[in-house]
């Protein structure tokens, strides 16, 4: 690890922060009450840690043009590491050595940190240096309370403040050239899917001398999860909680897994696979071995996150195969569902950046979140810098031609510019948000959006009387907003028997899904019924009885006047 603040105190420097350590923490080690603070510009390091291990493939190593721009504005030069594999190793390491780096961003894992005491409480920060911060979050800063039991701010929430949803989020991908070829079939339902890549497959055999692949999965790993086990409680009208399904009519939730809908989905991926239409390396593939396999442009279909397979789509663009690409559609596996991407969930909180009890200068650190907070540095993480990455033109920002074209198309735009680097998971302003001008925040927008559209997404989007990709889905109008955000932001605490249980149910589902949808159809069943027994024999009951009890404290802490 490359280490802890870097910057060389004075001894009265040393003095003065050890003594108002001393006293901020005598009854409590997470409040800091008095601290020295240091000059605006004036130059320290603080180191930062993320439990994102896709976000290090983007870092820029603090040398691009924004990455220098906020070191002279601030003076702050950021020492940045990232997870390497599991992040809960990293985190549960630093919990049991007591020593952290100064800022860190730990995912859905920061009940590590908060239970280890790891994390500073920010609530007296914020107060008295905080106005940006408070401007920012506004009426929503109380959800960024960590817990009912615990109601104290210990991390500032993920960028989404004021956000429009623009984009669906998830969705079943066909690629253009399938559309085209078949002319613009009816995409509705997991049949209508499996029937245009089994008519297509038949008839182009090969692509580019190369077999075709069908479906393609990706298993590795945590991603599992995205590819292979969400898009069964999407398929089944389930939004994106996580590894939850909440019934609002019970108001309570289950394991989405456990669901007798979702054992439907699974029989239906087994079936693809018996049939031939399932790339039969879905379960084995790594992530780089799918991303090329998408990138030859012979995969047809995906089940994906926009953001798993948006490089290769990109080099199938720089490579000319543009018709290679996705349109991605709300399939359901019949019609009695309705796919609840844009269900509506508010300002959700949940984790995001927090500094250490580790960290030498908390008010030097506040005042740096705050100024991430401001106007200034929104549009400096968003836009770039004005004169080299945009002008304003009409009043309004806009991406000289350059970056525009670049931003929308080159894999390495975040890395070489900075833009995008500071605006996940540090605290922000969402898509479509606007400032006191009406000027956008982020230059995502519909009409930025739309430009981005290669020449057969938008023929296809046509066909499909569609202007973007959401307005083929279900709308916000259709659902009710959901009462506690999403499940995936609820901490469930380390020390508790459910921690341990939802591990035990992460391993025996990593094994146990791709075995059923591997097996003959006629071992199906057998195999699903033992999955649901091995998950109440850890004692899955027990864990959705305390989940419950944390969603009910979340609610609560919400509707606290």
């Amino acid at each position: 690890m490359s280490g802890f603040m870097k910057k060389v105190f004075t001894l009265s420097l040393c003095l003065m922060i050890f003594t108002a350590l001393i006293s901020g923490c005598s009854k409590d080690k997470n409040v800091i009450s008095e601290v020295g603070g240091t000059d605006e510009n004036t130059p320290i390091t603080f180191t930062y840690w993320s439990a994102d291990t896709t976000a290090g493939q983007l870092d820029d190593g603090y040398k691009s043009p924004v990455s220098q721009k906020i070191k002279e504005l601030t003076g702050v030069t950021l020492e940045k590491e990232f997870a390497i594999g599991d992040p809960r190793e990293k985190l549960s390491f630093m919990a049991a050595s007591g020593e952290y780096p100064d800022f860190i961003y730990a995912l859905e894992y920061s009940n590590i940190i908060v239970d280890a005491g790891g994390f500073l409480k920010l609530d007296d920060l914020i107060e008295e240096y905080g106005p940006n911060i408070k401007k920012l979050y506004g009426d929503d800063l109380t959800r960024l309370k960590y817990s009912e039991k615990d109601p104290s701010i210990y991390f500032l929430g993920l960028p989404t403040v004021n956000q429009v949803k623009y984009e669906p989020e998830t969705g079943f991908q066909l690629q253009y050239a399938v559309l085209k070829e078949l002319g613009y079939p009816k995409m509705e339902t997991l049949q209508d899917y499996e029937d245009a890549i089994k008519t297509y497959m038949e008839k182009y055999p090969t692509i580019d001398g190369k077999p075709t692949v069908g479906l393609s999965l990706l298993a590795d790993d945590w991603r599992i999860k995205i590819s292979v086990t969400n898009p069964a409680v999407f398929a089944t009208g389930g939004p994106d909680d996580g590894e939850w399904y909440y019934d609002k009519n019970a108001s309570k939730a289950q394991i989405h897994l456990t669901r007798s809908d979702e054992k439907e989905y699974f029989r239906w991926l087994n079936h693809m696979n018996d049939v031939g239409l399932l790339d039969p390396e879905s379960f084995f593939q790594k992530y780089d071995q799918y991303q090329a396999k998408i990138a030859e442009g012979r995969v047809l279909a995906l089940a994906d996150a926009k953001w798993e397979y948006v490089d290769a789509e990109q080099a199938l663009v720089a490579a000319g195969k543009a018709e290679r690409g996705y349109g991605m559609f709300p399939l359901v596996l019949n019609d009695s569902y309705t796919y609840a991407d844009f269900r509506p969930v508010g300002y959700t909180g949940g984790y995001g950046v927090g500094i250490s009890t580790s960290c030498k200068d908390p008010v030097a650190a506040i005042k740096f979140l705050d100024w991430m907070c401001s106007d200034e540095a929104q549009v400096l993480a968003r836009w770039g810098i004005e004169g080299i990455h945009y002008d304003i033109v009409d009043g309004k920002r806009k991406f000289n031609d350059e970056t525009f074209k670049s931003w929308s198309q080159d894999v390495d735009f975040a890395t070489r510019t900075g833009i995008g680097i500071y605006s996940w998971p540090w605290p922000g302003y969402g898509q479509g948000a606007v400032d006191a001008n009406g000027d956008y925040y982020s230059p995502v927008y519909k009409q930025s959006i739309i430009d981005t559209y290669t020449e057969p997404e938008k023929e296809t989007l046509e066909a499909y009387g569609a202007e973007t990709w959401k307005d083929i889905y279900p709308q916000e109008e259709e659902f009710e907003e959901s009462p506690y955000g999403v499940l995936w932001q609820i901490n469930i605490p380390s020390d508790t028997d459910a921690t341990v249980i939802m591990q035990k149910y992460d391993e025996i589902t990593a094994k146990r899904i791709p075995a059923a949808v591997l097996a003959e159809p006629k071992d199906f069943d057998k195999l699903w019924d033992e999955y649901q027994e091995e998950l109440r024999a850890i004692g899955i009951e027990q864990l959705e009885e305390e989940f419950n009890k944390l969603i009910q404290g979340k609610i609560n802490l919400w509707n606290k006047k």
